[in-house]
């Protein structure tokens, strides 16, 4: 038998894969690629349609079979869909789940099945659907809790449908023969969902094992301002000469940005660092909330506030350098639930941070322990209003590159992507045969 064929056979449900810009897919992308020196790897995605689009050329057929740098790829095909409508969405959800649940029975000699839980709920139930249905060990990384993030989002209230969705996705975590969770904040949240009323922890409760997310610090790095594709990239958006204060990533409802962008009003057009540079805010990326965004910005007339598409994997370095300083923000309630993935793009640029995250949560756990930018809470308007005064006050200062600097370093030494997908190659070899 050669190599290739020993190897354990791994199936890695991914919902959004490269060249969808979610920063799951992209993760995932560098964990299937990652994982290849010890298991045979099959992905099973969505067509591209992370911005709502299908492209012609995935219209025609139920599934497609592609391989890109050694991973084989299979991608079912699903309807384009509206962001800001829930119909839509779930439309688009629901015939992934059941053509994903179709193409599982279609993929030989599976040992581990590995699943995110996105969609939300149905991912874990994908992965159970596999253990079941493969015979194989059953992998559940959880980057986002549900219910427990529709509860703080607000996104549904109904608590039949909420009572449901928290059956189903605790009973995904039985299933599993290991939980991998992002933050160090979400093993409480785990250990809630099996705590029994005495107090005492369920003999349920699965084995899980905490790995964070990464950014490959050989793609983002530290550009100069001068740099040609920084330079183009902020004359093409009207920056050039600014101090730009990024916020990159999905526009969607668990960051409070609309309620933060109005609060920005009090830094208008004009207002300048002490280094003389005028402020522009900039919001690079799109999602479910970016045209009441638009619309508040317009109201107010915020002129100092631009938004920006989506950049492509590859100019990604170029954007997230283009930014003097980054937001990391989230709404109250996602503690523990959810880590916003975006700090690590914006630490790996050695850029200070401005973090707007609740106690404990592991995003700020890492901004504490590095001191590489500003903390405030959610919904503490005031606080965030004068951290960004006192981000203006250093600006250009020694102050501030060191900050930065100190956010990029840690990174270097424990966020990286050979790091975390040796924990990853580890943790899931460990798990006991069936």
């Amino acid at each position: 038998m050669n190599q290739k064929s020993s190897k354990p056979h791994i199936l890695i449900y991914a919902h959004y894969y490269h060249p969808d810009v979610a920063s799951t897919g992209q993760i995932l992308k560098e964990l299937a690629e990652g994982l290849r020196s010890a298991f045979r790897v099959t992905v099973l995605c969505v067509v591209p349609s992370y911005r709502g689009t299908v492209d012609e050329a995935y219209t025609k057929q139920k599934y497609y079979y592609e391989e890109l740098n050694g991973v084989r790829i299979i991608r079912v095909r699903v309807p384009p869909f509206d962001k800001t409508s829930r119909s839509s969405r779930v439309k688009n959800i629901v015939a992934y789940f059941f053509r994903a649940m179709r193409a599982t029975l279609k993929v030989p000699d599976v040992d581990y099945v590995y699943s995110i839980s996105q969609p939300p709920v149905l991912g874990g139930l994908l992965g159970s659907f596999g253990k079941t249905f493969r015979h194989a060990r059953f992998i559940y990384n959880i980057q986002d809790f549900n219910p427990e993030q529709i509860i703080a989002t607000g996104y549904s209230k109904s608590k039949m449908i909420l009572k449901v969705l928290a059956m189903l996705d605790k009973h995904s975590c039985k299933r599993a023969d290991k939980v991998i969770i992002v933050g160090r904040d979400m093993v409480d949240t785990l250990k809630k969902r099996f705590t029994k009323r005495s107090g005492k922890l369920s003999r349920k409760m699965p084995r899980y094992a905490f790995i964070n997310n990464w950014i490959d610090e050989k793609e983002i790095y530290p550009l100069p301002l001068f740099h040609p594709r920084v330079d183009a990239f902020r004359k093409a958006n009207g920056l050039d000469g600014k101090y730009v204060i990024m916020y990159s990533g999905n526009l969607g409802l668990y960051y409070d940005l609309e309620n933060i962008l109005p609060m920005l009003a009090k830094f208008p057009k004009g207002t300048k660092t002490a280094d003389g540079r005028e402020v522009v805010f900039a919001f690079v990326g799109d999602g479910s909330i970016k045209q009441q965004l638009v619309q508040i910005k317009e109201e107010k007339q915020m002129d100092n506030v631009v938004f920006i598409p989506y950049q492509d994997k590859a100019d990604l370095i170029y954007s997230l350098n283009a930014a003097d300083a980054h937001w990391c923000v989230s709404a109250k309630g996602i503690k523990g639930v959810s880590v916003p993935s975006k700090l690590y793009g914006a630490i790996a640029t050695a850029r200070p941070i401005l973090a707007v995250l609740e106690e404990g949560a592991e995003a700020r756990l890492i901004v504490e322990e590095t001191k590489c930018g500003l903390l405030s809470t959610p919904c503490d308007y005031d606080a965030m209003l004068a951290n960004l005064q006192s981000l203006l006050d250093i600006a250009g200062s020694d102050t501030e590159r060191e900050m930065g600097e100190r956010g990029r370093d840690y990174l270097v030494k424990h966020l990286t992507k050979d790091v975390s997908i040796a924990k990853y190659t580890e943790e899931i070899l460990a798990i006991p045969k069936r």
